[in-house]
C-alpha cells in the first residue's frame, strides 16, 4: 500500500490590542513587559521578528537556512497590530506583507449565498 499523503494547515490570528493611553495618545512603559518598553515590543521582539526570519539548524546548531515563516502559513493580522508594525518594526511589517503577497487570494463564497438552482 502507498503512504499517504498527510497535509497540515496552520493558521495564524495575530492580534494585539490598542494599548495607546488615550489622554496621552502614547504607549505608556508597561513593568510586566520588562525589559521592553511595552507588550507591543515584547511580542514583536520575540514572536513577531523571529517569525519573519526564522532560522532551520542541522544537528550541529548551525544555521542552513533562513525562511520567513509567515509565507508558510494561513494568517490575518487585525489593524491595530499591523499599524503598529509598520510605524514602529519596519522590517517585520515588510516580511509580513512580503508574504502576503506571495499568497494567492481565495474568494470564497458563503454557504448562504451560493446558488441552490442549477
Amino acid at each position: 500500500m502507498a503512504p499517504s499523503k498527510r497535509f497540515i494547515c496552520i493558521h495564524g490570528h495575530f492580534y494585539q490590542p490598542p494599548r495607546e493611553n488615550p489622554w496621552l495618545e502614547t504607549v505608556e512603559t508597561q513593568d510586566s513587559a520588562a525589559p521592553y518598553h511595552d507588550w507591543n515590543e515584547r511580542i514583536c521582539a520575540e514572536c513577531y521578528a523571529p517569525n519573519g526570519a526564522a532560522r532551520i539548524v542541522n544537528n550541529k546548531n548551525q544555521i542552513v537556512r533562513i525562511v520567513n515563516n509567515y509565507a508558510r502559513i494561513s494568517f490575518n493580522i487585525g489593524p491595530t497590530l499591523l499599524s503598529w508594525l509598520r510605524e514602529n518594526a519596519p522590517r517585520t511589517y515588510r516580511m509580513v506583507l512580503d508574504a502576503a503577497a506571495a499568497k494567492p487570494t481565495w474568494a470564497t463564497v458563503p454557504p448562504w449565498r451560493r446558488s441552490t438552482t442549477t
